[in-house]
């Protein structure tokens, strides 16, 4: 993979409308007349009846127009890309390898540009942004390599529905866009609302080149959920977003027969007695804030034994004081850039403001400093690492992952306080436990309510052949990642692994 060159100073506010440019002359049948991007249904593109500003979390500048397709052209949409699902379906699995390989070569030809246009898209820092598509290259040629077995004696769904949030729109939304149509399947994927939609519908017109059966939609939720979950032609759903709107897509699947897998926020605990190495725990605390901690699997809730507050407290500042938060393309250092909108970080405050009111110390707040940023550039985007004491039981930063650089620390006097705290979301996507004594720490990750546990560690989603999952109010469906994601959306004689709540 070639290496992208930060941009300098002077030219960062041509930046965004130069790349765009860039984008219309390489791929220009994903714009119209006046530049605005369309949306790619079953190998047409659609002119919606209106379009919507996306706004960079950079700057908070216009970057380009997205598609707003109506209730009727998102029925519509379902019922095309279903008619992809037989001819598709036909193919040869080597047949369809090939298809695959053509569209990942042109990903791989095009990389540069979708790394530039996804930071400025939902304001990563370049070498995130890198990470995000490369992860995503690498691991279609992993299932490319590894596929064959998975299918055996398995058989396609249909047509998949993909909803998901913005934050990692390649390695996470694309690659299982990849993997669903690489087993034989037709998809329709939905524009996330807050962001990634410019260099998602960049590569899905990379996909269509290549002939693969794919299709995004773009629209408001209240426009295309019904098209995109309730439809009869609708066989499987993938969904990835907040506990509010995944229960109410699980209530409308539940009773029948579409096969789903619906990744739902939790508070993602690390519970830390009886240690001592808070060097290598501070490096973990830094390493936590990749991409601000708008990750499903960011640590954001800190319950340590009462007697070790005092010595976390100073790991805690020694790791994250030195962070710096600013233009993620700029020159110098920055080590995260803005949150997805300005107002998240109002909301943010807001939560911060209303828990300070009802006595929460804090304690540590960072700082912007100007040199982090362009003269004149809107900061509203911006969040500096918080680190909050004694929140209310009844706060939403208490019960709720904030999704963005802000700490909870709970101190606890006992070890199945220590447990009740690290599971106060009834179900997460991962945990850790930090002590110095092996067997404390096996019975301790055994009674931490996640899907993934880790002893002295961080733990991520995953790539690959690692399985990603919930438990609790984290998930409802099968389960993902490696082979479990392909047999999540065929038909098999293998039993189906996942979260089955009553």
């Amino acid at each position: 993979m070639s290496q992208i060159e930060l941009v300098g100073e002077p030219l960062l506010h041509l930046e965004s409308s130069r790349l765009l440019a860039e984008a219309r002359r390489v791929i220009p049948e994903a714009f119209d007349a006046q530049g605005r991007l369309l949306s790619p249904i079953a190998g047409a593109w659609v002119h919606p009846p209106a379009w919507f500003d996306a706004r960079s979390p950079i700057d908070g500048q216009v970057f380009a127009s997205l598609p707003l397709l109506s209730q009727a052209q998102a029925v519509q949409a379902v019922e095309k890309a279903a008619g992809e699902f037989l001819p598709w379906s036909a193919r040869s699995l080597n047949a369809r390898m090939h298809a695959v390989l053509d569209a990942l070569d042109l990903l791989e030809d095009h990389r540069d540009l979708l790394v530039r246009v996804l930071a400025w898209d939902i304001g990563k820092t370049l070498p995130t942004a890198c990470n995000d598509v490369d992860r995503c290259l690498t691991g279609l040629e992993w299932y490319l390599e590894n596929i064959g077995p998975m299918l055996e004696s398995r058989a396609p769904l249909g047509l998949v529905s993909n909803i998901a949030s913005w934050n990692y729109p390649f390695s996470v939304l694309l690659l299982n866009v990849l993997v669903q149509t690489l087993a034989g399947n037709s998809v329709i994927a939905k524009i996330p609302t807050q962001g990634g939609g410019v260099s998602l519908t960049l590569a899905f017109a990379l996909m269509r080149r290549a002939r693969l059966p794919v299709s995004l939609a773009g629209g408001r939720g209240k426009d295309l959920s019904e098209a995109l979950v309730g439809h009869p032609l609708i066989a499987g759903v993938a969904f990835i977003g907040g506990r509010a709107n995944g229960a109410e897509v699980h209530r409308r699947l539940r009773d029948t027969n579409k096969r789903y897998a619906l990744e739902m926020e939790g508070v993602n605990a690390y519970a830390i007695t009886r240690f001592t190495d808070w060097d290598g725990l501070s490096r973990q605390i830094r390493a936590g804030f990749d991409f601000g901690k708008q990750r499903c699997t960011a640590y954001t809730r800190w319950v340590v034994e009462k007697s070790l507050v005092p010595r976390f407290v100073r790991a805690y500042v020694d790791a994250v004081s030195s962070l710096r938060v600013g233009h993620p393309l700029l020159s110098s250092h920055v080590d995260f850039g803005p949150l997805i909108s300005a107002s998240k970080v109002e909301e943010l405050r807001a939560l911060i403001d209303d828990a300070r009111a009802r006595g929460t110390e804090v304690l540590y707040e960072g700082t912007l400093t100007d040199d982090a940023f362009v003269p004149s550039q809107s900061r509203g985007s911006y969040i500096a690492p918080t680190l909050l004491f004694g929140v209310p039981r009844d706060s939403e930063l208490y019960l709720r992952e904030p999704f963005g650089p802000v700490d909870v620390l709970m101190s606890v006097d006992s070890e199945e306080e220590l447990i009740r705290e690290a599971n106060v979301s009834q179900g997460a996507l991962v945990a850790s436990v930090a002590t110095d004594d092996p067997q404390l720490a096996e019975r301790l990750a055994s009674q931490l309510q996640a899907f993934k546990v880790g002893i002295n560690k961080l733990r991520s989603r995953g790539d690959r052949e690692e399985p990603f999952g919930g438990k609790g109010g984290s998930w409802a469906g099968v389960f993902v990642g490696g082979t479990h994601l392909v047999h999540a959306f065929t038909e098999g004689p293998h039993a189906l692994e996942g979260n089955w709540p009553d």
